[in-house]
């Protein structure tokens, strides 16, 4: 209680956008200065002093797209590519059953978030709101997302290793004089990965929602 939602035209004056470049060399979130800023009472949204509820209502739909079940498919099938390409001991890297198994275990999982967002969308074209889910889902789907950069720079070996961020694939650029070492899909094995370990805190972090679970699925 006590909280409004406002929206902002963001060309009002006083309103500064700074760009923050992450830890991969991309520029994908900002930081938003306010000085001075006023805006009109008609921009609130809904009743005055509900803005957490509208909030927390948006942003249950928000952590059930970031599960990103169909972008952590399409990574599956590119990880399996990437280790029926690279060796270990003269043979595919798929081939090896403690890499197979892990691979495995990744499908599981993400066949079992898949039903579990098929079975929330269900529910909201019945009219009913994606409650905890959205949670599990969050928790899950960012789990899987971070196991596949893992597992892909576990596959790529030590050509993973090198740094090359956001660069180009030519000399010079980004301070670079040499060309990357290695396949392609290497390059930005380890830069994946980093910028990655980010989605287990935005959209609410995971330890946050284990807490909404256990408030509302367990009482506690």
């Amino acid at each position: 209680e006590g909280i409004s939602f406002i929206l902002v035209d963001m060309k009002t004056p006083g309103i500064e956008v700074k760009p923050i470049k992450l830890v991969d060399g991309s520029y994908e979130v900002n930081e938003t200065w306010l000085t001075d800023v006023r805006v009109p009472v008609e921009n609130l949204v809904g009743v005055e002093n509900k803005g957490w509820t509208y909030a927390k209502f948006l942003l249950a739909h928000e952590r059930s797209g970031i599960a990103g079940v169909a972008r952590s498919k399409r990574g599956v099938e590119k990880l399996r590519e990437i280790a029926a390409a690279e060796t270990l001991d003269g043979a595919p890297l798929i081939k090896d059953f403690d890499f197979a198994r892990k691979v495995s275990q990744l499908e599981i999982d993400l066949a079992a978030l898949e039903i579990t967002e098929l079975r929330t969308l269900a529910g909201e074209q019945a009219g009913k709101g994606p409650g905890p889910e959205s949670s599990i889902l969050k928790i899950k789907g960012t789990e899987i997302q971070q196991r596949l950069t893992e597992l892909t720079l576990e596959a790529v070996g030590t050509y993973g290793t090198p740094f090359y961020g956001n660069i180009a694939k030519v000399p010079g650029d980004a301070g670079s004089n040499q060309y990357p070492v290695g396949p392609d899909y290497a390059q930005h094995a380890a830069a994946t990965y980093f910028n990655m370990r980010k989605t287990s805190i935005y959209g609410g972090s995971n330890e946050i929602q284990r807490n909404i679970i256990s408030k509302m699925i367990l009482g506690l």
